[in-house]
């Protein structure tokens, strides 16, 4: 059922299409670019590629296209190619493809949406000149699914090139717009800091950071609390810090966002610097409590003491310093631990595990996975774009490397097929064949004698013989009269010449007969030369559907081996230069990692160190207390004596 509303989906895509680019009626519709779609809506970009790609190389190879149902279609399917590779990550390739689009006789609002494509190539590129160049390629109507999204990516753009009244301009419009509030805000708040205006900029974050959204709007809540936290650590890293307000901005933040431990963290410190610490305490306990690996959470660790040292509860810090520490040496064991497992090779084997793949947002998948030490890391590593660039080409290779294994696999199943075929199929075609041949030659001799008749009664037409017309009747009359002719021709008796005279007059009857009614009979021979043409187109019809159904035959096992054999060639190679470019980028992204994590241990290395001159002061402190406090008792002991 799903399969299905998917690929009508595809289908309504297309006659959506055709409904703006007043083309044909709907009724025709191209099932293979319907197939194209089913696949691109469940993320298999491969093989809405592939597929999409052959049925176009065909379309481009039949002589009469406008037969083909595709030719409605051709060019909203050149523009999905396009898409699906964009898709797919292949930048180079579908800029190409979408330059064709712009280029080619199509409609202004594809050739728009076309523009828009290619400048979110360019804009996620750094390539912010030809992203602009390309932008400003739109003219006149935007397609309705992308009309937004254009105005967005437009302002963006003007961004990065220092436009920023252009994009300030449209950002104040697009705010206005359900569902682009945060996306618009936070863009406009940045554009205006940009351009110099920083209390109407962060009057603008401001604005953002108190929008309201449901719990289901996910992207719309993330932007709210991103302005929030980027508010509170503006105004705790500016010359004169601000801490009582970037404590409220940084407070608005959800506890269970993707921006939470930051914005504790900041929250945290901002109370410091109010020498609120006993309030600095709220955030960073919370923090305390989560994952250990979690950078803001090492921090907190070393918060939380430091707070209590200056609340004066030095024993408490110590206490908690000694905590510290030993968190610490758990982590530099486990960060340890997963650096030998990279180095083992046990992260890629991580990383193209099925289950990550169970959920269209396979990130989330990462936190299913169990507790080793090369998966620890994963969802911190995540965070620089770079590695997820390279991890998604490393996920879309092995799936490659798995496609060619299995298509190894199939091309011994076409052979063993083939071979199956052949051992049916060549004990039974020597018999037909002789069969047929004694067939053949009854066809051929009826078509010769066919094409006699046809060719004797054309020549009547120039040249009339109606003698030979008579009947089978009128042809044995004849043959008898000739037979008593014979018979009387030397009696000269009366009843011999009255047989004469008889067998005359019947002859005359005869011959009467044939010259008067020649004309319907030679009617009558071309209508039944008509009606026998009807047996022999039938005959014919017969003769080449078995000449088809014994090449049919022969061709479903002849001629396969050199196809293959260069089927597997193309594997082989295809298959070494994705091994070759695994091995490479599989290194990068080990490097990367092992890279990542040396950091972390050397930052986790200073924090042993600060966490053991502090535990060793708390500790020194709270000696001093307690001796002081029994100085003190001691002294009012003896007083009172």
């Amino acid at each position: 059922m799903v399969c299905r509303r998917i690929l009508l989906l595809g289908l309504l895509t297309v006659s959506g299409v055709l409904a703006a680019d007043n083309s044909e009626p709907q009724a025709s519709r191209d099932l293979f670019l319907g197939e194209a779609f089913y696949y691109a809506e469940q993320g298999l970009y491969f093989d809405a590629i592939s597929r999409l790609d052959a049925e176009l190389e065909q379309y481009y190879r039949v002589d009469e296209r406008n037969l083909d149902p595709l030719h409605i279609h051709a060019n909203h399917a050149e523009f999905s190619v396009g898409d699906f590779e964009l898709s797919y990550r292949m930048h180079q390739k579908a800029g190409r493809a979408i330059k064709a689009v712009l280029e080619g006789n199509v409609s202004q609002d594809i050739k728009n949406e076309a523009a828009y494509r290619l400048a979110r190539i360019y804009y996620e590129k750094g390539d912010k000149v030809s992203a602009l160049h390309t932008i400003e390629r739109v003219e006149g109507k935007v397609p309705e699914s992308v009309r937004y999204d254009e105005r967005l990516l437009r302002a963006q753009i003007y961004t990065v090139n220092g436009r920023f009244s252009d994009a300030i301009e449209i950002l104040e419009k697009l705010e206005k717009v359900d569902g682009y509030e945060g996306f618009a805000g936070y863009n406009l708040g940045v554009a205006l800091i940009l351009q110099g205006e920083e209390e109407k900029g962060l009057a603008q974050l401001e604005k953002t950071g108190r929008l309201k959204a449901d719990d289901e709007d996910e992207p719309a809540l993330a932007m709210r609390d991103k302005a929030n936290l980027v508010l509170g650590f503006r105004l705790l890293e500016a010359e004169e810090p601000d801490a009582r307000a970037a404590s409220q901005y940084l407070g608005r933040v959800r506890l269970e966002g993707p921006f939470s431990n930051k914005a504790l963290l900041g929250a945290g410190w901002a109370n410091v610097t109010l020498e609120q610490y006993d309030r600095a305490l709220v955030p960073w306990n919370i923090l305390f409590k989560r994952n250990p690996t979690n950078k803001a959470v090492q921090e907190s660790l070393l918060g939380v003491p430091y707070a209590y040292a200056n609340l004066e509860l030095h024993g408490r810090a110590a206490v908690l310093y000694g905590n510290a520490l030993d968190a610490f040496g758990a982590e530099l064991t486990r960060l340890q631990s997963s650096i030998a497992s990279i180095r083992n090779g046990n992260f890629l084997k991580a990383m193209v595990r099925d289950e990550i793949k169970l959920d269209s947002n396979w990130l989330v998948r990462l936190r299913e996975l169990p507790e080793t030490p090369e998966t620890w890391y994963l969802m911190d590593l995540m965070a620089s774009n770079d590695f997820q660039a390279l991890l998604k080409n490393y996920l879309d290779l092995e799936d490659m490397r798995r496609r060619f294994s299995a298509w190894q696999e199939d091309l011994d199943a076409y052979e063993d097929m083939i071979d199956l075929r052949r051992r049916y199929y060549e004990p039974l075609l020597p018999g037909i064949d002789k069969r047929f041949r004694v067939l053949d030659s009854r066809i051929r001799l009826r078509m010769e004698q066919r094409q006699s008749l046809d060719d004797r009664l054309q020549r009547l037409l120039v040249a009339p013989r109606p003698e030979l017309l008579a009947t089978a009747d009128e042809r044995i009359a004849r043959e008898k009269l000739d037979r008593l002719d014979a018979q009387y021709q030397g009696d000269n008796s009366p009843a011999g010449v009255e047989a004469r005279r008889r067998l005359a007059r019947l002859r005359g009857v005869i011959t009467w007969n044939i010259q008067t009614d020649y004309d319907r009979r030679l009617t009558e021979a071309f209508e039944h030369l008509r009606e026998l043409d009807d047996d022999v187109a039938r005959l014919e019809k017969i003769y080449a559907s078995y000449v088809r159904t014994r090449q049919a035959a022969t061709q479903s096992y002849q001629d396969y081996d050199t196809r293959i054999s260069l089927a597997r060639g193309n594997i082989r190679q295809a298959s070494t230069r994705v091994t070759r470019l695994m091995n490479g980028i599989g290194h990068m992204l080990e490097t990367m990692a092992i890279q990542e994590l040396e950091q972390r241990r050397r930052r986790i290395e200073q924090y042993q160190v600060q966490a053991r001159f502090a535990m060793a002061e708390s500790y020194d402190r709270a000696v001093k207390a307690q001796q002081a406090e029994a100085h003190g008792m001691v002294d009012e002991e003896e007083g009172a004596e």
